[in-house]
């Protein structure tokens, strides 16, 4: 009993905790279907919001960069609004980041998409590489229709993002470009159409996905909540805040 003759609050409820709100925003440069990714992250188990705002993408818990379109027009946007200096300080303090097609693109160093010949685009840096066009034709002289279109089989490595998921499952891609990274290591899984390319990478707590996870039934949603996972273990881990 307490003062008065009231109980006193168990050790139990006093320890308790609320479970935690992740918050995944969802970076809005003017490019792709940002409802569809709010959605598949809403369904994975995040709280999922849509912003353009560098302080908001200073303040999230988790970060996703969706898109098709230009690389060029992409870091034009995000150089303008400080989304780009926004998103690699958080990057750099290790909050998790997942970029979806153009997203994993602007991952690497440079892109030519949307450039006159000779020139480049500036991506994040995060990863070291750069993204050119897939040759319609094959080492072997086969001919390919670019864009990339449809559902293609992933070859994946050991990686959290694909826990639960077979070896070999098919997701869906819709691109004309493609990534060349410098360091194979940051490569866990691979497509091959024309050539052998990048389907995901990883550095870190930043992921990127050339596929579309929303678009990919059952298999993209199954990306999206190891994705909201990772997230969720980082946010309730103390080691991990900051400060």
């Amino acid at each position: 009993m307490g003062d008065g003759g009231t109980l006193a609050p168990s050790p139990l409820s006093q320890t308790k905790r609320e479970p935690l709100i992740l918050t995944v925003l969802v970076v809005d440069y003017s490019k792709g279907n940002l409802r569809s990714v709010q959605k598949g992250l809403e369904l994975a188990g995040a709280h999922a919001v849509i912003s353009a705002d560098a302080e908001a993408i200073r303040s999230a818990d988790a970060l996703v960069l969706p898109g098709v379109g230009s690389f060029a027009d992409a870091s034009e946007v995000m150089l303008a609004t400080g989304q780009m200096q926004a998103l690699r300080e958080r990057i750099h303090a290790g909050v998790p980041f997942l970029g979806i097609c153009l997203g994993m693109q602007l991952l690497f160093e440079y892109g030519n998409e949307g450039m006159p010949e000779g020139a480049w685009a500036e991506g994040l840096g995060i990863l070291s590489g750069r993204c050119t066009r897939i040759a319609s034709t094959s080492s072997r002289g086969t001919s390919y229709k670019i864009p990339h279109v449809g559902w293609n089989q992933v070859l994946q490595g050991a990686n959290p993002l694909f826990d639960g998921i077979a070896d070999g499952s098919h997701f869906y891609f819709t691109h004309s470009y493609g990534c060349n990274p410098a360091d194979a290591t940051d490569v866990v899984a691979t497509v091959t159409h024309a050539r052998t390319m990048p389907a995901a990478v990883c550095k870190d707590r930043a992921f990127g996905v050339q596929f579309h996870p929303e678009k990919s039934s059952d298999t993209g949603l199954a990306v999206m909540r190891n994705f909201v996972r990772l997230a969720r273990t980082d946010h309730s881990d103390p080691a991990r805040e900051e400060g």
